[in-house]
């Protein structure tokens, strides 16, 4: 009996147990989700309910015209996509847009400054950092004015004034080369973000290698390559997916310079072909289901190009836990 009854009582045990730390687990937790509960809302209502509302809309016929009375299409929008003559040449114009300013600009241009300005004399680095945020803090419509002043047809444009006694001739650069200057906009203020995350970066790195790199014998190359851009690893991914995503959606500096043209869809990106068909086109009837669609394309290219920038860069090694060997 008294067997039957200590075999009984043994389950009883462990299960209270069980309970026991789960209510600990739940309770020592709960801080954790009490103060990510406000950022959680804020994702939930402002990021991820407009993405489900806009694949909502991208399945209707959603218009001005039809506003009142939409109905749904399913796919209809999407495969008006693939047959559109004009996808292919906005999908090349994209990738080339967000390629060359990302390589050149912010992510290239944004690691060759914080590379200088941090191996020059602290005051002298500030200074040049300070000075070329300004065109970051400048309003977008001056911003864009004073390009569009720079660029303009002989006599009055800074170009031309500098660029004619080298033997160019002068011209309107941005009729002419729309997007050389579109990049060199977008850039200059691209590369601000950029050199800020890589001065701050490398800043933080311990002293005691750059010392070992000197007793070794290192040239300041060996320098950056074998000690500073494995050390900043994790910055040069973070800034170069923030840069991809934003690129692929901005499009305010090609609105306010050539508004997409000139020409026919000459400067022409996604996203601001998704504006002009959703929300502003010649026509009045601005096509809300199509231009979702459009959008919603957008979301998913940027999700493609995240899920291979965390692959390409390892990220689950970039977060794991440090490995201490205790000897």
């Amino acid at each position: 009996m008294k067997s039957q009854s200590a075999a009984r009582a043994v389950p009883l045990k462990r299960t209270r147990f069980d309970l026991r730390s789960l209510w600990v687990k739940i309770s020592s937790r709960s801080s954790a989700f009490l103060f990510m509960s406000p950022a959680t809302i804020l994702v939930m209502f402002f990021f991820f309910l407009p993405v489900i509302v806009t694949i909502w809309i991208s399945t209707t016929d959603m218009s001005v015209a039809t506003f009142r009375g939409y109905k749904f299409v399913g796919l209809a929008n999407y495969a008006r996509i693939l047959a559109n003559r004009w996808t292919g040449k906005i999908l090349k114009n994209t990738a080339f847009y967000v390629i060359t300013t990302l390589c050149c600009f912010n992510v290239g241009m944004a690691l060759f400054l914080s590379l200088l300005t941090t191996h020059i004399e602290k005051k002298a680095g500030t200074l040049f950092r300070t000075l070329w945020l300004l065109p970051r803090i400048t309003p977008s419509v001056i911003y864009v004015l004073l390009w569009t002043w720079a660029t303009a047809q002989a006599p009055f444009g800074i170009f031309n004034q500098l660029l004619s006694p080298l033997g160019v001739e002068p011209r309107n650069w941005l009729t002419s080369q729309p997007w050389a200057i579109v990049i060199l906009a977008n850039g200059f203020v691209g590369a601000s973000f950029g050199m800020i995350i890589f001065t701050s970066a490398i800043e933080s790195i311990l002293p005691d290698y750059f010392m070992a790199a000197k007793v070794d014998g290192a040239s300041t190359l060996q320098t950056i390559r074998y000690i500073i851009l494995p050390m900043i690893k994790w910055p040069i991914l973070f800034v170069l997916s923030y840069q991809t995503l934003s690129l692929l959606a901005s499009y305010e500096y090609i609105l306010l310079l050539t508004e997409g043209g000139p020409g026919f869809y000459t400067t022409e990106v996604w996203s601001l072909y998704a504006f002009h068909l959703a929300l502003s086109n010649y026509y009045g009837n601005v096509q809300f289901g199509y231009g979702a669609a459009l959008a919603a394309v957008l979301v998913t290219i940027g999700i493609i190009v995240s899920v291979i920038y965390l692959r390409v860069f390892k990220f689950g090694e970039l977060v794991a836990e440090p490995k201490i060997e205790v000897l």
